[in-house]
């Protein structure tokens, strides 16, 4: 599946909608981009994958506590994908489409 490009993605957590623009790009089966939230960035995502449809990538970044990872993993399917994003706060179910 193609997933280069912009993304618009979301998920709610107990601090409300958090709302990112992805930028992404494939080549084998890496993952390579940026992640952009309304707390900073861009930020390199890390430990890109993309196998068929199914992807998964890592951002570090500084929190209100200090630093976090959040972990994605989902599908891409056509314009739309979505999955899961982990936290330290917990999983949560995130979409988005293209941009």
């Amino acid at each position: 599946m193609a997933i280069d490009g912009k993304w618009k993605a979301s998920w709610t957590t107990q601090r409300g909608q958090q709302e990112v623009t992805l930028d992404l790009a494939a080549a084998g089966g890496a993952l390579t981009g940026t992640f952009t939230g309304a707390q900073g960035g861009p930020q390199n995502i890390e430990g890109g994958t993309l196998d068929g449809d199914q992807f998964s990538w890592k951002v570090n970044r500084q929190g209100p506590q200090g630093p976090i990872t959040l972990t994605f993993a989902g599908k891409v399917d056509g314009d739309k994908i979505e999955g899961t994003v982990t936290t330290p706060r917990g999983t949560n179910p995130f979409s988005g489409s293209r941009a």
